[in-house]
């Protein structure tokens, strides 16, 4: 490898000397500090020989070169006068990144915060089809026990959904779980609910509390959840060691309870109203242009969890007079969510993204349960989002001409079609199909058109799709090996971490575990390859061939080495379970860091097929990865 003639196209593609703050590395990444990032061209630097990717985080300019980085970074050095300190940016580019990346990083919060819960989701939605289909083929009957305790299986995960993202927002405030998913119990309390349904006015401390069901919002917890991170932080300051035990969860509980109650979580309410009296308005002046409107940019309601506060109009249609405005345009927008899912499915060459992708069309298509689509699909990719979009617009202008009608309350989806059945204009039904058919249609062919951004790079594993080219497999790759997992903790797949380089694959295929307890332990028998200098990853080979990388934690190469402890040393010879290396995740915590350890096979082009266990808590003893 030319590490010279590649450190210096990566030196002028980045700006040069003029254009370098500082510059760091850690086990993977060149981490640069530029002055300007928007002169620097990703894809010109992708393909420069060496390099696996780039990414934007924190600041940074992060190249992505794998095991050989100290390497191409001593290059760097020789060709200028740059500071290896990590030189904070300057407040003008910093302020330009924000502006420009807003969208994109509420995108990946919300992302995030609700990845973990699209199993749930899934489920939820997926028993709401069973409790559509069974009745109607007359093997349920509807009001039967049986049919009430399976709504509440399917109810449970939307009704209970703020809960659910209080843990998941918990993690990415670095906050208390238990505290904030507290707070979300006393949002969506029974009697707190029974004071909303009974409408008379509450009071808290003289302080006026606003009537709001919180139960399947988003929005209002998720601010919540980031408002308690600065509760819990000016406590900490402030309460004596010898009390903090007692006082800090009384404190955090009380005060953030308090302000979500009051404060906080009307905020979406509020925003919601306002919302639903812009469109009433622009309906009641053009009805054809609110439809469009509304079929448009009703994923991104979804989104921020506002469609509830359109109840009142369509509710009404399972009363009296019909919806022509919220159910046809979600009609419109579930099936286009679903043509996304199933066009992202013949487009992605990842399994558990096509698993996904399968799971969350057919909810959509059949029940108008959506977000698993929108958190596991259309957002991640955002492309097949504005395919969905556009493709609304488009239906929701014909609805909104033929004034479409729903006569009945209903998700709407394929099977609850019927809520469009008009006793007295059968073409209504007509104009319903219709919908279904071109929304559906053009979202798939738009989003066929527009893409999904997922570029094969060099560490990725090869596709089921592809053909195993047998002179390129090495000897004994047929053979499953095993890799176990290396700390005790949570598994969750690549895709769910909250870094591009490890989500999207860069540096190999793999895991990642969220460790319970601070030990690393060797996952096979084999040799210590390198222990980075901050100590913050391990770099092994077994002794039949794979090549890993433990990497703990998330940024963590910023800490210098302060939270860990190694045993081992670069070349040792270790065996399954031995001790590698004593972290205080406590202090990583603290510092603002994500514990999540990415578990990577860097040589995983050299195997067919990396398959991981299908366990959700791992122990030492339980095998992380199967290798073919």
């Amino acid at each position: 490898m030319d590490y010279a003639g590649s450190a210096k196209q990566i030196f002028e593609a980045v700006g040069g000397e003029k254009n370098i703050n500082s510059l760091i590395h850690c086990m993977t990444r060149l981490r640069f500090r530029l002055k300007d990032e928007s002169i620097v061209d990703d894809e010109a630097v992708k393909n420069i020989p060496g390099v696996m990717g780039v990414n934007h985080q924190s600041g940074q300019y992060q190249v992505i070169i794998g095991n050989d980085v100290t390497n191409y970074y001593n290059e760097i050095l020789k060709l200028g006068k740059i500071d290896t300190g990590d030189a904070d940016q300057t407040p003008d580019q910093g302020e330009e990144k924000q502006k420009v990346n807003l969208f994109n990083r509420f995108a990946n919060f919300i992302s995030s915060c609700m990845s973990p819960l699209i199993p749930a989701l899934i489920g939820g939605g997926m028993i709401k089809v069973i409790l559509i289909l069974l009745p109607l083929l007359g093997w349920l009957n509807e009001k039967g026990q049986t049919y009430a305790i399976l709504n509440i299986f399917g109810d449970a995960p939307f009704y209970f959904l703020p809960v659910m993202l209080a843990y998941t927002a918990a993690k990415y405030f670095k906050v208390t779980p238990m505290l904030a998913i507290t707070i979300a119990g006393v949002m969506i309390h029974p009697n707190f609910t029974a004071m909303v349904t009974a409408g008379k006015a509450v009071h808290f401390m003289d302080l006026p509390v606003t009537l709001v069901n919180y139960s399947s919002s988003v929005i209002p917890i998720l601010l919540v959840v980031w408002a308690m991170k600065y509760i819990e932080m000016g406590i900490d300051k402030v309460c004596p060691a010898s009390l903090k035990s007692i006082l800090k969860p009384l404190l955090v509980l009380f005060v953030t309870g308090t302000l979500a109650l009051v404060l906080i979580g009307p905020i979406g309410t509020y925003a919601g109203k306002l919302l639903s009296f812009i469109i009433l308005f622009i309906q009641g002046k053009a009805g054809w242009l609110a439809m469009a409107l509304m079929a448009s940019f009703m994923p991104l309601i979804v989104m921020t969890g506002m469609h509830w506060a359109f109840a009142p109009i369509f509710l009404a249609a399972s009363v009296a007079s019909p919806d022509t405005l919220i159910l046809p345009a979600m009609l419109a927008a579930n099936i286009a969510q679903s043509a996304a899912c199933f066009a992202v499915v013949f487009m992605t060459k990842n399994r558990n993204t096509r698993q996904i992708a399968s799971a969350a069309g057919i909810s959509a298509l059949l029940a108008g349960v959506t977000e698993p689509a929108l958190y596991g699909v259309t957002l991640k990719y955002k492309k097949p989002l504005y395919a969905a979009m556009i493709s609304g617009g488009v239906t929701g202008l014909f609805m909104g001409i033929v004034n479409l009608k729903s006569f009945a309350f209903a998700v709407p989806s394929l099977i609850s079609l019927p809520q469009f059945v008009s006793k007295t204009d059968s073409s209504n039904l007509i104009n319903a199909i219709i919908v279904l058919v071109v929304s559906f249609v053009l979202t798939f062919i738009l989003t066929f058109v527009f893409g999904i951004d997922e570029k094969p790079v060099k560490a990725a594993a090869m596709s089921e799709d592809e053909p195993a080219v047998k002179t390129t497999v090495p000897s004994g790759a047929k053979e499953t090996k095993k890799v176990y997992s290396p700390v005790k903790g949570e598994m969750i797949n690549l895709e769910s971490v909250s870094d591009d380089t490890f989500a999207q694959k860069m540096l190999g295929d793999g895991v990642a575990i969220i460790p319970e307890e601070g030990k690393i332990y060797a996952p096979f028998d084999g040799q210590i390859m390198t222990v980075f200098p901050t100590k913050h990853a391990i770099g092994l080979k077994s002794d039949t061939g794979i090549e890993l990388l433990i990497h703990i934690g998330l940024d963590t190469v910023n800490l210098k080495g302060v939270p860990f402890t190694a045993h081992v040393k670069d070349n040792d010879q270790v065996k399954k379970g031995q001790l590698l290396m004593d972290v205080d995740l406590d202090a990583i915590k603290k510092a603002g860091y994500d514990i999540t350890t990415p578990v990577i096979v860097t040589n995983t082009k050299d195997f067919v097929e990396i398959v991981s266990n299908e366990k959700t808590t791992v122990t030492n003893d339980d095998v992380a990865l199967y290798i073919i």
